[in-house]
Formats: C-alpha cells, sequence, structure tokens
C-alpha cells in the first residue's frame, strides 16, 4: 500500500495506530453492550496486572461491591460473574494503554531512524494531543458512573465515542495527505459532501445517546430496547411520550422516546442528503478515487441503516448492535477519504 511512498514507515506506524482506534472502539462497544464498563473502580496510568490468585479476586470483587452499580442493580451478583464483565473492560483499558505504548515507542525508533520530518511535527503533536485528550475524557465518562447513578453519563458516553471518532479521522486524513503529493483543489461536490459529513455527525451523536441513555436505575434499558417495531414506533409514527414530556430540547435529548425518534428519522435525512450528493456527481467529472468513494458509501450507509432496523427489531443483540457500531467506524473513515479526495488532487492530475 506505501511500497512508492518515500514516508513508508511513518504511514505504516500512524496505519497500526488507526487500526488500533478501531480495535478499541469494538471492544469498547462490547464492553458497554455486556454491561461491564464500571467493573473496574480504580484508575491507573501505567496499568495493572490482573487478579492471579483467589486473594486478589476477592479483593478486585470486594471494591466493585462498594459501587453504585453493584449496590442498586447487581446486588446478587457472584464472582464467577462478576469476572467475565471484569475481562471486558481490563482487556478494553490495556488496549487504550498499548495503543499509548504504539506512539511512543514509534515514534522513538523513528526519530532515531531520522524518518520524521519537519512538516509532521504539526500533525503528530495534534495526533498525541487528541489521544491523550481521548484516555481522559474515558476515565471522565467511566467516573460519572461510580458516584451515584449505575450508568456513564449518555453525554460524556457521546463524548467519548466522537473523540475516539476524531483520533481516528484525523489519523486517516494524515495518512492519506502523506501518501501522495498532492495540491488544494476542490472538487463542486465538496460542499455537498460537508453538509452530509455534518449531518453524518450528528446522527452519530444521536446513536450514541440511544445507545448510553439510562432513566432512573434500569441499566439494561435503553431507548433500543423500546418500540422495537419499524417503521413505525409501536403503532404510531411520533410517540405521545414525546409530545408531551418537558421542553422541546428535553424531549430529543432526555426522553428514551424522544432520543429513538430522531435517531430513526436522522437516518432518512442522511440518507437523503447522500442522494443529492450522488445525483448531483452526475453531473460533474469525478476522479477514480471520488467515484469509488462514492459507491462505497453508498453501500455501507445502505448496511447501516439495515443493521440499525434488525438491531432494534431483535432488541439489542451484542453481535448486531456490535456490527452496528462498526459500520458507523466505517462510514466515518469512507467519508474522510472522500473528503480529502474532494479537497485535493494528485500534483500530475492538478495541471491537466
Amino acid at each position: 500500500m506505501f511500497k512508492s511512498s518515500q514516508h513508508r514507515l511513518v504511514l505504516i506506524w500512524l496505519s497500526t495506530g488507526a487500526v488500533w482506534v478501531y480495535m478499541m472502539v469494538l471492544v469498547g462497544g462490547l464492553t458497554r453492550l455486556t454491561h461491564s464498563g464500571l467493573s473496574i473502580t480504580d484508575w491507573s496510568v501505567m496499568g495493572s496486572i490482573p487478579p492471579l490468585s483467589d486473594a486478589q479476586w476477592n479483593e478486585r470483587f470486594a471494591q466493585y461491591q462498594t459501587s453504585p452499580e453493584f449496590v442498586k442493580v447487581n446486588h446478587d451478583m457472584r464472582l464467577s460473574q462478576f469476572k467475565s464483565i471484569f475481562w471486558w473492560e481490563y482487556i478494553h483499558r490495556m488496549l487504550g494503554r498499548t495503543l499509548g505504548y504504539v506512539f511512543i515507542i514509534g515514534l522513538l525508533f523513528l526519530l532515531i531512524k531520522k524518518r520524521i520530518k519537519g512538516f509532521m511535527w504539526p500533525g503528530l503533536i495534534l495526533v498525541f494531543g487528541l489521544g491523550l485528550l481521548q484516555g481522559l475524557i474515558g476515565w471522565w465518562m467511566v467516573y460519572s458512573g461510580l458516584i451515584s447513578k449505575p450508568a456513564v453519563s449518555h453525554y460524556r458516553l457521546a463524548t467519548h465515542f466522537m473523540s475516539a471518532l476524531l483520533v481516528f479521522s484525523t489519523l486517516l486524513f494524515i495518512i492519506l495527505k502523506w501518501k501522495t503529493p498532492t495540491v488544494l483543489q476542490r472538487h463542486p461536490l465538496f460542499k455537498y459532501h460537508v453538509v452530509f459529513i455534518s449531518l453524518l455527525i450528528v446522527q452519530l451523536v444521536w446513536g450514541a445517546f440511544t445507545a448510553g441513555y439510562v432513566s432512573g436505575h434500569q441499566t439494561k434499558i435503553r431507548p433500543g430496547h423500546i418500540y422495537n417495531s419499524w417503521p413505525k414506533m409501536g403503532d404510531q409514527w411520533i410517540p405521545d411520550s414525546m409530545l408531551t414530556e418537558g421542553s422541546w430540547l428535553h424531549r430529543i435529548s432526555e426522553n428514551p422516546s424522544g432520543i429513538q425518534f430522531v435517531h430513526r428519522t436522522l437516518a432518512f435525512v442522511v440518507c437523503f442528503t447522500l442522494l443529492v450528493l450522488l445525483w448531483r456527481s452526475r453531473h460533474h467529472a469525478c476522479n477514480p478515487q471520488q467515484k469509488n468513494g462514492l459507491t462505497a458509501l453508498l453501500y455501507a450507509l445502505t448496511a447501516q441503516i439495515m443493521l440499525g432496523i434488525y438491531t432494534l427489531l431483535y432488541k439489542v443483540p451484542v453481535l448486531l448492535a456490535a456490527l452496528h457500531q462498526t459500520m458507523a467506524f466505517v462510514l466515518v473513515g469512507i467519508s474522510v477519504y472522500l473528503l480529502y479526495h474532494f479537497m485535493y488532487q494528485k500534483s500530475d492530475d492538478a495541471l491537466q
């Protein structure tokens, strides 16, 4: 993939980081779906060795038994059950710490090999800063579920998810920019694609709300677990509870019916925006990268909508929900790829 690039080692290093971020989000989704995210109640920057003896397991379990989640939700949980949720959260945290080591050790290696060029530093500093911020947001999110309510704030969950997407997108954009010499030359479809990405971002935020909002102490009942029908929500297009409870802002951000309604509706809005983008592409010349990106985006969005429908109909099974979250990352990746190719062209193409 990078054979012809003069920055091959740097690009492989950054690509490894991007794949690692994707793996973290996948495991993070599985951690959330298995209700494992609050199983570890402390925080260690450098990492920790998991329990290896019965005494160590009992100590870990005793720490968990003081948490709001155990007291209010899992008070009948046994040690064997605790072990299963512990491992998901432990693996998720270790992936995050290992990602830090990948970047730091990789940077030192590339500095020794003199492969880091002066123009690379702003991008690398940005990535490191975003990575550090992502780790802090992760703890800020988990901490919200260790105080009184046995669930993390859905606002913090959405922030954590979107910041991970930002790290991934930044890495991907830098990789594309450094791979091949290009010149800034915006395509006529650029503005349409910016509208599409903007709506996709809003949709992803409400997707995180749908996954993370909890009312009261019913931590296993979320917006995705109600109105498991399609296209109507039960026997209504707009549920009554969305129209009668609180202000309009409360209805779409703190009401499970409203959150699901917005997520459903935005899916159609995003789909319509992509159709407009595809229609406009018929009136403007596109290079192979742009054509392939548009085709891939259409297939990915279709798959994502189908996954969302079936995830809802089958009441959020772990496998379908994990695939739905994974496809969100694929959509973002393709969108960033298209954004880059609508902004830049290869130097030789631009001269033609």
